[in-house]
């Protein structure tokens, strides 16, 4: 049902002002078993992440408190979205940011940041805390080494559950009209449980807590078992811990689930596909998690979870074939012969081939759009002619910037390097020495091409 104009959101005077409220769906197209699942959508806040709740808060209190002075430079280390959040926030409050993130997160979120005016400083991500490089002690070092700057602390900071209790939890609770069986959430920080889920137990003692964790993380063998282990690795962003946060209550939850990065970011993935939103890889293990949750139930309940951000920033990764085919997330048929080693097949070939009359410009425009080095070129029948790469086109417009509306057939390299589908991998190598690509072919067929990155992705994926 549409809203009444009665019902239309106000007018704002300052961007911090539309923080939080953020509205409330009930998953309808996926199947969530007997039980009903409701996401609170926090990517609608305007830093598109729930961490914006935590940045006004923490931003709010170390004023009050005298620890963040004018023009004074805020100092975090984060996944990324509370980087965001705290740089949203210091705009509009005249401070300066660094944030210290580590190497794996997307460039989306990285570039946010820095279009924000943050400086980005990346740090190893295969590091464990007390690491000089650890990402956390390192903001804290940046911050003793900086003149007027507060270490803002995510993960020690009572401001952070604090804006929880005082503002997430309420919404829900009131949203839900208070009838919420479970509440399913993720730990980055920690400040969602400690917030959330102490307010939601003080209106409902029976509701139970769940952690959606990645697998890899110490917190599910620690909740479910009591053990103890040594962290893992794993590709989803922002939650899943290798250390239990200072403001974390662990002892509110009641179960956890371990979620693999392959299924976060198919539930993500299924999440556009069947309900329209466009969320990131945390959001899709708190997804996966609560449909696990969900189908196990034997009666109706309501359960609640958080859309933690927008997907927008993983377009590159999770939201990429071929990016998910080579980390191994999407399945392809294999074939026993060099056609396992193309990235993209011959089904796919108008991503990586171009017509021999084709101006050099298109070309151009091509490689830039598909994100390759190089195009095959084809003649009219679809048969190789040649090969053209940036080095090609680079040659033609510096002697001549006229040559970008001549076709690619006059810069095109003739000399090709063919191998039919049977060959043995290391007849690959050669023809990678002399820095030329190898082109798949069979009876005049192409399938496509294989560069250095074709093999060691392949070569990586051999290894168990």
């Amino acid at each position: 049902m549409s809203p009444s104009v009665g019902s239309l959101a106000p007018v704002y005077d300052n961007v911090l002002d539309m923080i939080g409220n953020t509205p409330m769906l009930r998953v309808s197209r996926i199947d969530t078993g007997r039980c009903e699942l409701y996401l609170k959508l926090e990517a609608f806040n305007p830093g598109n992440s729930i961490k914006d709740r935590i940045a006004v808060s923490m931003v709010d209190a170390a004023e009050r408190d005298g620890h963040l002075k004018p023009g004074g430079t805020i100092v975090e280390g984060t996944a990324g979205n509370t980087g965001i959040a705290l740089a949203l926030v210091a705009r509009q409050k005249d401070y300066n940011v660094i944030v210290v993130v580590p190497d794996k997160m997307s460039e989306g979120k990285i570039s946010h940041l820095r279009a924000m005016g943050a400086k980005v400083v990346l740090t190893r991500s295969d590091v464990e805390k007390g690491h000089p490089e650890y990402y956390q002690d390192m903001a804290a070092r940046i911050a003793s080494e900086t003149p007027n700057s507060l270490f803002i602390n995510q993960f020690g900071n009572p401001a952070n559950p604090e804006a929880h209790y005082c503002t997430t939890g309420p919404e829900i609770w009131e949203q839900m009209e208070g009838r919420v069986d479970a509440f399913i959430t993720g730990v980055g920080s920690g400040g969602t449980i400690a917030g959330v889920g102490r307010f939601l137990r003080e209106k409902n003692p029976e509701v139970e807590l769940i952690l959606a964790d990645p697998d890899g993380s110490i917190l599910a063998p620690l909740i479910n078992e009591g053990r103890k282990v040594q962290p893992g690795a794993w590709l989803v962003e922002g939650i899943g811990e290798d250390f239990v946060p200072d403001i974390l209550d662990i002892e509110l939850f009641d179960k956890a689930y371990s979620v693999t990065d392959g299924e976060s970011f198919h539930a993500a993935r299924e999440l556009l596909y069947m309900e329209g939103l466009m969320a990131g890889s945390s959001s899709g293990t708190l997804l996966a998690s609560a449909l696990r949750y969900c189908r196990e139930q034997t009666e109706p309940k309501r359960v609640v979870t958080f859309m933690c951000d927008s997907g927008a920033k993983y377009t590159d990764k999770m939201y990429n074939d071929f990016w998910m085919i080579d980390q191994g997330f999407i399945d392809r048929e294999s074939f026993g012969d060099l056609r396992d080693l193309i990235a993209r097949r011959h089904f796919e070939r108008e991503d990586f081939t171009i017509k021999s009359g084709t101006p050099l410009l298109q070309a151009f425009k091509s490689m830039r759009m598909y994100d390759v080095s190089q195009l095959v070129v084809l003649d009219p029948e679809d048969h190789v002619e040649g090969i053209i790469d940036e080095s090609d086109i680079l040659l033609a417009v510096t002697s001549d910037p006229a040559s970008f509306r001549r076709p690619v057939s006059d810069f095109m390299t003739r000399r090709l390097e063919t191998v039919p589908v049977t060959a043995k991998l290391n007849d690959l190598l050669p023809i990678f020495r002399a820095d030329r690509v190898a082109i798949v072919t069979d009876n005049d067929l192409f399938y496509g091409i294989i560069t250095r990155i074709d093999l060691i992705n392949y070569l990586r994926k051999q290894v168990p």
